[in-house]
């Protein structure tokens, strides 16, 4: 409020330094905060803060002032990712804005900024990180979308900074602006054909002499190179089944919520339980992504490579305590 503003310029020693009297410095402050309502308006849409004449603001100012307005706490970012951007979730900002720290008015002017953006780009064409513009904002609208599971208690160990890398990845590699950034429809969502494809993957578990042959490629290259090679020889076909069928579900709304649920159930706690390093995942994935061109029969590497990419880098993000 006005009132608080005053308070807080008191407090700073603005009366002595400035030589000047409460009643102005209230006046001042008032005259600022009229500027700023001004300004808002302007700033719920960018390009029209660069084409108005009312304010004379050097374009680096301007630059900043949007960059300040639309700066978000990654706290709160990490409450509301996933969930609808709706007039039910900003009910429930007071038990947020408690729960996180933020104040009650600056979650407000972010979720209505999350919202704004989300509006903006609902029908733009191409990739969805172009159209904003901003890696973080982008993710935010993705997960808004898709509307994937963040809050379960097991995925409490993953931070905003985690789940906003997966995010850039999983649009990287999977979706239809990545492949093709003319590409008519809007960007927001995983394409149906890719989803739909990712169903031929599963013959690499459902076909056994495939399955073994994968293990063996796998294991043969990982022999003495990992401190983990009897716990991953004793575990592969469960670690490959895990991998394969998170894709395999995903035409499903239900399984795309749970898709960051099932990697960190039915891989991250396994290989953690099994005592893996980061550099033993890593180094797994790599081999275990390759194995599949010496597969005789195996007809879908650009497929499977194109999946694995996102996978491999949301996995190595995720994994941590």
């Amino acid at each position: 409020t006005v009132a608080e503003a005053v308070a807080r310029r008191l407090r700073g020693g603005v009366l002595e330094r400035e030589g000047t009297s409460v009643a102005v410095l209230q006046s001042d402050t008032r005259d600022h905060y009229r500027t700023f309502q001004m300004l808002e308006r302007l700033l719920h849409a960018p390009p029209r803060l660069l084409q108005q004449l009312l304010f004379q603001i050097p374009p680096e100012r301007q630059a900043l002032l949007v960059q300040r307005y639309y700066a978000f706490d990654e706290a709160l970012a990490r409450e509301l990712l996933g969930k609808k951007l709706s007039k039910g979730t900003k009910k429930e900002l007071d038990e947020v804005s408690a729960r996180t720290g933020v104040g009650i008015r600056s979650c407000r002017r972010q979720f209505d900024n999350f919202k704004r953006v989300f509006k903006a780009v609902e029908e733009l064409r191409g990739p969805l990180a172009e159209n904003i513009q901003q890696l973080d904002y982008a993710a935010i609208v993705f997960f808004a979308n898709s509307r994937f599971e963040t809050g379960k208690r097991r995925l409490q160990f993953l931070s905003f900074a985690d789940f906003a890398a997966c995010a850039q990845s999983m649009m990287g590699h999977w979706s239809q602006g990545a492949l093709a950034p003319e590409a008519a429809e809007p960007d927001g969502d995983l394409p149906k054909s890719f989803l739909q494809d990712l169903k031929e993957l599963k013959v690499l578990v459902t076909d056994k002499d495939l399955l073994d042959q994968h293990k063996s490629l796998v294991c043969a290259a990982l022999r003495g190179k990992i401190s983990v090679y009897n716990e991953l020889e004793a575990n592969f076909k469960a670690l490959s089944r895990a991998l394969v069928n998170v894709g395999g579900k995903l035409t499903h709304a239900r399984d795309v919520r749970d898709f960051f649920v099932d990697l960190v159930e039915k891989v991250i706690e396994p290989c953690r339980s099994d005592k893996w390093s980061p550099g033993d995942l890593r180094l797994f994935l790599t081999h275990y992504t390759a194995a599949p061109r010496n597969l005789p029969g195996f007809r879908h590497q650009g497929l499977w490579e194109r999946y694995m990419a996102a996978i491999t880098a949301c996995l190595l993000r995720m994994y941590h305590d």
